[in-house]
């Protein structure tokens, strides 16, 4: 049995139907179950990963776990999967980790980390995906784009090999099901380095309009921002995009690794996407 953590999120769910689908015994955690139409086969198990309380019965007679790093999770998840004999661990990680560092950059990385560190001491076999800036990011441009060909925010020239969801799904479900990823950490990118400026015009390209990303002072950004995310993740995105300007991260071939077909682009997300804009 193959337990799917955050099974209604934009990765979690596509495994689970990538799964299903492939005829695997699949279990999905969610706190409101009957309130989901699951695929065909699928269990679903009310369950919270903040609740320790709920974690021995959601994980009882599952072998592997795809893991999504909610809020709260840490030493409780570990002592219960391997109380109740988890062999195999698929963490949704970030890219943001860094091995070379001790003590992590920002509180995005320092969550994964934990994490991270929590299932290296454990006794349980683990395999990490280090996700890049996923695809998803740019929905919140659709208000903007909506409304005029102006996309404005900070850092027009902020770049990152940009990842499509369903890329994610596909390498954890290869994780899942097949042999030689324990104890690897995997850096799950898009094929390509893309600015926001960048991704602004692919989006008008698709759409058909001359839409533009107008850079505006990071300051007016954070007020802005800061309305519906938290200050310390937002100072750490901000940071994230300031620092990519020289040193963004690198594309990575482990998608392909992985899965066996090369990543795909950014054009296509916006393709399969294009209402939202």
């Amino acid at each position: 049995m193959i337990l799917i953590t955050g099974a209604t999120g934009n990765v979690g769910r596509i495994v689970v139907e990538r799964l299903a689908a492939e005829g695997h015994d699949v279990q999905a955690l969610s706190r409101r179950p009957s309130q989901t139409e699951w695929p065909f086969g699928v269990q679903a198990v009310e369950g919270d990963l903040s609740d320790a309380a709920s974690l021995g019965p959601a994980l009882e007679g599952v072998e592997s776990v795809y893991l999504f790093p909610a809020p709260g999770l840490g030493a409780d998840f570990v002592a219960a999967a391997e109380a109740a004999g988890v062999r195999h661990v698929v963490l949704l990680s970030s890219g943001a980790v860094d091995d070379d560092l001790d003590v992590q950059d920002g509180p995005i990385a320092t969550r994964h980390f934990e994490i991270e560190h929590l299932l290296r001491a454990s006794g349980l076999r683990w395999t990490f995906l280090r996700a890049d800036t996923f695809a998803v990011n740019s929905l919140p441009w659709g208000y903007q784009t909506k409304n005029g060909d102006e996309i404005r925010g900070a850092y027009a020239e902020a770049a990152a090999p940009v990842v499509h969801e369903a890329d994610i799904a596909d390498a954890a479900v290869a994780a899942l099901t097949t042999e030689g990823h324990d104890g690897k950490a995997y850096r799950i990118t898009g094929p390509e380095l893309l600015t926001h400026a960048d991704q602004a015009r692919i989006l008008g390209e698709v759409l058909g309009r001359p839409i533009r990303y107008v850079e505006i002072d990071v300051e007016q950004v954070r007020r802005q921002m800061g309305a519906f995310v938290p200050a310390p993740i937002l100072a750490d995105i901000l940071k994230f995009w300031e620092r990519s300007l020289e040193h963004p991260h690198a594309v990575s071939p482990d998608v392909e690794t992985l899965t066996g077909h090369k990543a795909r682009d950014f054009r296509s997300w916006v393709e399969e996407h294009a209402d939202a804009f």
